[in-house]
């Protein structure tokens, strides 16, 4: 035995897991598997898992009316190639940009923000 902890995953609320997993596989080239209580996706740099959650209320972004929980944030090599991707997929993009030279802000079908980003890594 160890009192190691190493990173599992990271699980995400929705109205529908399956249907939000589904549109994570999409955008990433992933498997969803499971149903709309529990799904998860696997995909070729992570898996992610989607819970539904009965008084799912979207985050308001930017604001603070429902606070954003947290956001995912995908590297990319062009932000209009891959911008019109999840656009075809069902995201939405958000008209406040902070970043727009170089990370664009979307909502996922069920209204989490996400970002498309060209950073390989965090900016201190």
């Amino acid at each position: 035995m160890s009192d190691a902890i190493r990173f599992s995953g990271v699980t995400v609320n929705a109205p529908d897991a399956i249907e939000l997993a589904r549109f994570y596989a999409e955008i990433t080239g992933g498997v969803a598997r499971g149903g709309p209580g529990w799904a998860t996706v696997t995909g070729p740099n992570g898996d992610l898992g989607f819970q539904q959650v009965d008084d799912f209320r979207p985050p308001v972004w930017p604001g603070d009316t429902v606070p954003m929980q947290m956001h995912l944030d995908f590297y990319v090599d062009d932000l209009t190639a891959t911008g019109a991707r999840v656009l075809a997929a069902g995201a939405t993009r958000f008209d406040f940009q902070p970043n727009a030279d170089h990370c664009i802000v979307y909502a996922d079908p069920a209204g989490h923000p996400f970002c498309l980003s060209t950073w390989d890594e965090p900016q201190l």
